[in-house]
């Protein structure tokens, strides 16, 4: 998680909103880290979960992600849940809980639909005050 949180201050440091995401291989390497770029990319579909499955699948050259782990400073809006469960990731664990844009634990809670093709273990809370600052620090500078 401490990666993530790194890129997730990298992140800030561009003017991003501060999600980081990493993914860790079978193996424990890391295999792909990635940083909010939604603004800097014009493309809003540029969370740092996405950014990270997209390299890790390259990484792989594979469409799916079996046995490999997410860490994410933020828990999965919708979008990137859906994404998750496509890449068959086996854990996602996250710092902050999301109740206005969460798609796992908050909103429509994507794993738990009858329609949802894979369920990874989740494990929620997980440097959860240091990304929780990090939102609550980025936001404030802003209003």
């Amino acid at each position: 998680m401490e990666l993530a949180l790194r890129e997730a201050r990298l992140a800030a440091e561009r003017g991003e909103v501060p999600i980081g995401a990493v993914i860790v291989g079978p193996d424990g390497a890391v295999l792909a880290a990635a940083g909010n770029r939604t603004e800097a990319d014009r493309d809003p579909t540029a969370h740092a979960e996405m950014l990270a499955i997209r390299a890790a699948a390259r990484q792989l050259g594979a469409p799916r992600l079996v046995d490999c782990d997410l860490h994410v400073t933020l828990e999965p809006c919708p979008m990137c849940a859906q994404a998750i469960s496509f890449a068959r990731l086996r854990r996602v664990y996250w710092g902050a809980g999301d109740p206005k844009g969460g798609g796992v634990e908050h909103g429509p809670r994507i794993f738990d639909q009858p329609t949802c093709h894979h369920r990874p273990e989740l494990y929620p809370g997980v440097g959860e005050s240091e990304a929780a600052e990090l939102l609550r620090a980025f936001f404030r500078e802003r209003r």
